[in-house]
């Protein structure tokens, strides 16, 4: 079924502001010392707790050797751990730490306190219709499963 002309202006419009606001935010992660990634993978593990490295990369859509390197560093970091599968013992899967709770926590507040202080200076009907256009955005990305 082909896109009517007005869905793709919406797509237009939305494109330029969701980067921008999504770019923000991954600078807000790296500002709490992590990447963007590093928060994502973080919290699937916490999400998912014995989570495999295979079924990780495959969750997040990143290839396996790319997901073994980012595993490697966040186990360098003391972030998350390798755990022993309880009913398959050659399988390990992954926790996370103290340390990378604390560290989500750093990155979930810091991006929260950088788009709180943004819509705060907004009109209360724009924060309303930002509100009412939560759930729709999550739909976007259903739409790939």
């Amino acid at each position: 079924m082909p896109n009517s002309p007005e869905t793709i202006a919406l797509a237009d419009n939305l494109r330029a502001p969701l980067l921008r606001v999504a770019r923000r935010l991954r600078q807000e992660a790296q500002r709490a010392g992590s990447s963007a990634l590093d928060a994502l993978i973080l919290g699937h593990i916490r999400r998912h707790p014995g989570v495999g490295v295979s079924e990780l990369a495959q969750a997040e859509q990143i290839s396996r050797p790319s997901m073994s390197s980012h595993i490697k560093r966040l186990e360098t970091a003391g972030w998350i751990l390798r755990v022993d599968d309880a009913q398959d013992g050659r399988r390990s899967g992954l926790r996370i730490t103290p340390q990378g709770e604390a560290q989500l926590d750093a990155v979930r507040q810091r991006r929260n306190d950088w788009l709180a202080d943004r819509l705060a200076r907004l009109t209360p009907e724009a924060r309303a219709a930002l509100a009412a256009a939560g759930a729709p955005l999550l739909q976007i990305l259903e739409c790939d499963q």
